[in-house]
């Protein structure tokens, strides 16, 4: 009986981290559209949002994209996003974070994939 309530613990404990690192979109503010162009300095092609930090000439910014499944189904495999690549971002500014966007599309190497 003690391993079962165990396990219960462990499992809500685990959907309640996922659930508060899974932000909702109200947190952007999509009257303020931006783009940041610079280079990938880092990324997590990793559900439930891909991201990546881009090196813009006024801050570093971490940028949240689609989940994996509509990455790749729309053409923008982890290849296509790669550290060192040159990106542009555009999409909203977070409420909540100043160095923090949500992207609706992005160009990399001549190509613009839409991920909203």
């Amino acid at each position: 009986m003690l391993r079962a309530l165990s396990l219960g613990l462990v499992l809500v404990g685990g959907s309640a981290a996922a659930v508060l690192a899974h932000h909702g979109w109200g947190s952007y503010d999509a009257s303020k559209p931006i783009t940041v162009v610079g280079p990938i300095q880092t990324l997590k092609y990793e559900n439930p949002h891909a991201l990546i930090t881009v090196k813009a000439p006024d801050k570093v910014w971490t940028v949240t994209l689609a989940p994996v499944s509509r990455m790749q189904s729309r053409g923008a495999p982890a290849e296509l996003v790669a550290v060192g690549k040159t990106v542009s971002a555009y999409g909203y500014p977070s409420t909540v974070e100043t160095d923090e966007m949500r992207a609706e599309r992005i160009t990399v190497d001549g190509k613009t994939v839409e991920l909203r």
